[in-house]
């Protein structure tokens, strides 16, 4: 079993926090390190979709510590070897004649995002580095890499599962979207229906000289002594406060017995 458990995850991509010196950003990525059956060999998938809206797909296999074994594209590269450099940096380098063409380093950052490093050399033979910064994934989007990444290739495949991935995106993120606005509706109602109980008993707890009339609007007052009471006529009529310390709120009796405050201006 391969000791790269901080690796062996999902993950999703940042577009906003990378930095390509070579190839096209993607739109949305996915990133993938897993283990197969065989010992201390690591499996790594890597998805992506461009800005054109295009599907990528890349896998590949490698044995983690052991000696450099063949590469299945050969245009890229002959041999792959890959080292777990200490518990937060893993490094898989690709061969060509014996020298490195791509370097991928991958680190766990210490909020816990995953750093890839593609470090190669461009159509030119100019060096580049890209920066891909991604976290662990929440989402069930498969999209990842760059255009600077491991045998990355366009596929049909790729591009059927992307169209229906985004369907299926689509659809649920209206569905959650859905659910967010009733759970904002039930908490607005819920707070409107503590506001008016917590009203309602202020005034329960004031002094009634009459029975409350249902949809009546009454006027609530704090006395001198700190007590409410309710009060048929408004601070308009009493040209002031009257004889209270000072006013709250008009009111109004429901059909549940629940007071709310309204507005009279």
């Amino acid at each position: 079993m391969v000791k790269a458990y901080n690796y062996l995850a999902s993950w999703q991509l940042f577009p906003e926090k990378c930095i390509y010196e070579s190839g096209t950003s993607p739109k949305s990525g996915y990133y993938k390190i897993d283990t197969t059956s065989k010992e201390n060999e690591l499996q790594v998938t890597a998805n992506w979709v461009s800005q054109e809206n295009e599907a990528f797909f890349s896998e590949y296999k490698v044995t983690v510590n052991g000696l450099p074994q063949v590469f299945d594209n050969q245009e890229l590269a002959d041999t792959i070897v890959a080292e777990i450099d200490s518990k937060s940096i893993l490094t898989v380098n690709f061969l060509k004649d014996e020298k490195v063409v791509l370097e991928v380093v991958h680190e766990i950052m210490h909020n816990g995002y995953l750093k890839v490093l593609h470090k190669g050399f461009d159509a030119e033979t100019r060096p580049f580095t890209n920066t891909e910064i991604y976290h662990k994934q929440l989402s069930v989007l498969p999209y990842a890499s760059s255009v600077g990444s491991v045998a990355i290739r366009p596929t049909e495949e790729g591009a059927i599962k992307h169209q229906a991935l985004m369907a299926m995106e689509q659809q649920t993120d209206m569905q959650l979207d859905q659910i967010r606005q009733q759970i904002e509706l039930l908490a607005r109602q819920a707070q409107e229906l503590r506001k008016r109980k917590e009203l309602s008993l202020m005034i329960y707890n004031a002094t009634l000289r009459f029975v409350p009339v249902i949809g009546q609007v009454y006027y609530l007052y704090e006395k001198k002594d700190g007590s409410h009471a309710l009060s048929l006529v408004s601070p308009r009529e009493w040209g002031g406060t009257g004889p209270f310390k000072q006013f709250e709120a008009a009111v109004k009796l429901l059909a549940d017995h629940t007071w709310v405050e309204i507005n009279e201006s």
